[in-house]
């Protein structure tokens, strides 16, 4: 069993054993079919650690589609996009307006330009100079749950926060970048390795241009949730048999992290069950 899918096992074991309902509460998602409230069953909390070092976090349970995966991140991190026609998916359709845009949410907020003493930068290419001129710097990180936008976001950030931590490691010549994500809400069935894959994917580009090895990717979930109606699909998902973890590499010819496509990713052996279809979702 590979360290992903067995995470993801634990998580969800211990949310439907010991997690409370929020059955009955004033709550905001409803399901698109019917318009009723959709309940969740949550723990506070979760933190999980993914060693990069070892294997790709991909789950084998079902696959995840890790080239949709790496064009979401390009779109906020790369392109700085708020708009789903420069997105290759539909999955931000329902939160866009007419013209297609998200509002001052995402990949809005990491193009803004910040003043700072070495001059303007925006978010993304603060980190990627502070990796490259202050590697041991405990102040590398972004954020984009922006309070005086929030009123101009079709939905509030998620994974709203990264933070960037580099280490020397023993013995070796070249510095290890980890990373952090801080994620508010997450919906486990629709969004956790999907999530999980991409800021992973991100480290590793990152890593990458910047000479370095990779490390740790931890996953911090405040509100980490199963929506009543995934429960079933849950039990169904966490029972499958699991393989042997996909190995997932970056092109080595890439040194500028705007030069990464989706063609750059090398997927192999990602042996996974079948795929979990129609999944109820809440809005």
């Amino acid at each position: 069993m590979s360290i992903a899918d067995k995470i993801f096992i634990d998580m969800c074991q211990d949310i439907i054993a010991n997690g409370v309902s929020t059955e009955g509460e004033k709550v905001r998602p409803r399901w698109e079919d019917t318009g009723e409230y959709a309940y969740t069953i949550k723990k506070f909390g979760v933190v999980n650690r993914y060693d990069l070092r070892n294997e790709f976090p991909a789950i084998t349970l079902r696959k995840t589609a890790l080239k949709s995966c790496m064009d979401e991140i390009l779109w906020i991190w790369q392109k700085k996009s708020n708009n789903v026609h420069d997105l290759n998916s539909h999955i931000w359709d329902a939160w866009a307006d007419e013209n297609g845009s998200i509002g001052k949410a995402y990949g809005y907020q990491m193009g803004v330009k910040h003043q700072y003493k070495e001059g303007m930068f925006d978010q993304v290419d603060r980190v990627l100079y502070d990796l490259k001129n202050n590697p041991y710097s405990r102040r590398i990180m972004t954020n984009i749950y922006v309070h005086q936008d929030l009123c101009e976001m079709a939905l509030y950030p998620c994974a709203y926060s990264m933070t960037f931590n580099v280490t020397q490691r023993p013995g070796e010549d070249r510095l290890t970048l980890n990373t952090i994500l801080n994620q508010r809400s997450q919906d486990i069935l629709a969004a956790n390795n999907w999530n999980v894959c991409q800021y992973a994917l991100l480290t590793m580009m990152f890593a990458q241009v910047c000479d370095m090895n990779v490390g740790e990717f931890v996953h911090v979930i405040a509100d980490a949730h199963i929506y009543d109606r995934h429960i079933p699909i849950v039990k169904e998902l966490i029972t499958r048999e699991t393989f042997d973890a996909p190995k997932v590499t970056l092109n080595p010819e890439i040194r500028n992290f705007y030069d990464f496509t989706t063609a750059d990713l090398i997927v192999e052996n990602y042996v996974a069950g079948p795929q979990v279809k129609n999944i109820p979702i809440a809005v």
